[in-house]
């Protein structure tokens, strides 16, 4: 790689859920000799540990008008224009050959830029409904790659679904064979995430001790909670002896997930991308105060394929569980066909995917905006 190589600007940041597949695109690429430079803000750059060394990380100015307090508000076009600048003055010092944005109001000043000078530029959305930054930038790229099929576009914008990318833990495991619920020891897998998990840790031990005895003595729960739950949601399955593990994170998910004979889950982007590649029946929960309900976005192609069953917080009810669970658990063939329906939804080459997209903008002719939608 030299200073002569071209050069990948990944614009991002904000949350994790922007940065992984970033990472992952950056990882790529600089396996195929191009230059990388990461920009984004100070938020974003708690999110860098993972990247290459390699991957240049330049932090510019941004601002996001969703901060509390009117003089945070008020400043924030100043910063973002400011930023705006930066990121100008440095494409033209050093041209890149692709900009690529992953959302998050970071992005906004390299994307921005990239606009402004008429720069090869895409936009990658992890969710089934555009966030505020890639709405904004949708009709203004050459390209836009969806992780979440079908996603909400604009009118007259078309996409291109190539997945969101997932850890090499997760690739390990892709398409690891399922074995169905039957009269053995049977693994439930619940992920709640950080955000609305209380009320996992409220319904799932109760639904899960209201199975018939024929099941539950066969269940092992592994159960992620709040810290502030771990305890009582730990004493809820020991009162009903019910074998359960209740952390607040677990470092092997994908282990987890491909030993699994069903699991419940909120329905982040990620999350489905992970069980999509190992591809496993799932109950999915989408969090109902969600920017712009996108998790239920997110779950609507799954349930439509047969993959997932769905359940809305309003209707997240202890027998409502209980009866979903037991149609799973009690019908092995039912179970296989969820699981062969979320395999085929997903996108161990999604990576791939984005390297095609990029690869294909840094050609001359690549200017002109995507004009098909394809899957």
């Amino acid at each position: 790689m030299t200073d002569k190589s071209p050069l990948l600007i990944i614009a991002a940041g904000g949350t994790g859920g922007h940065m992984f597949p970033a990472q992952a695109l950056a990882e790529a690429m600089l396996a195929r000799g191009w230059r990388v430079r990461l920009t984004t803000d100070a938020r974003g750059a708690r999110y860098v540990g993972g990247f290459p060394d390699a991957v240049e990380i330049v932090q510019l100015r941004s601002g996001t008008f969703a901060r509390k307090g009117v003089a945070g508000k008020l400043l924030a076009p100043f910063a973002i224009a400011a930023g705006c600048i930066g990121a100008a003055m440095q494409m033209l010092r050093d041209r890149p050959a692709v900009v690529v944005g992953f959302g998050g109001y970071p992005s906004i000043p390299a994307m921005a830029a990239a606009w402004v000078l008429r720069l090869p530029r895409m936009i990658h959305e992890q969710n089934g409904i555009l966030g505020r930054v890639n709405k904004v930038f949708a009709t203004r790229v050459n390209a836009v790659a969806c992780g979440t099929w079908p996603t909400d576009l604009p009118a007259g914008v078309q996409g291109i679904h190539t997945g969101n990318p997932v850890r090499g833990a997760v690739l390990e495991r892709a398409g690891a064979p399922y074995i169905p619920p039957g009269d053995y020891p049977m693994s439930v897998l619940i992920i709640g995430g950080s955000q609305g998990a209380r009320i996992l840790a409220d319904v799932v031990p109760p639904a899960i001790a209201a199975l018939p005895m024929r099941l539950r003595n066969n269940i092992r729960v592994a159960q992620q909670a709040r810290p502030e739950d771990v305890a009582r949601v730990t004493e809820l399955y020991a009162a009903e002896a019910i074998p359960a593990e209740v952390v607040p994170f677990f470092n092997d998910i994908p282990a987890r997930m491909s030993e699994a004979q069903i699991i419940i889950t909120r329905a982040g982007a990620s999350t489905l991308a992970d069980l999509t590649v190992i591809g496993r029946p799932s109950i999915l929960v989408p969090f109902a105060a969600a920017t712009g309900d996108h998790q239920n976005a997110n779950a609507a192609g799954l349930v439509q394929q047969g993959a997932a069953a769905i359940l809305q917080e309003k209707d997240f009810e202890v027998d409502r569980l209980s009866a979903l669970l037991e149609g799973v658990l009690d019908d092995p063939a039912a179970a296989v066909r969820m699981a062969h329906a979320a395999l085929a939804a997903g996108r161990p080459d999604a990576t791939e995917r984005l390297v095609e997209l990029v690869e294909g903008l840094a050609q001359p002719a690549a200017a002109a905006p995507v004009a098909t939608t394809k899957e």
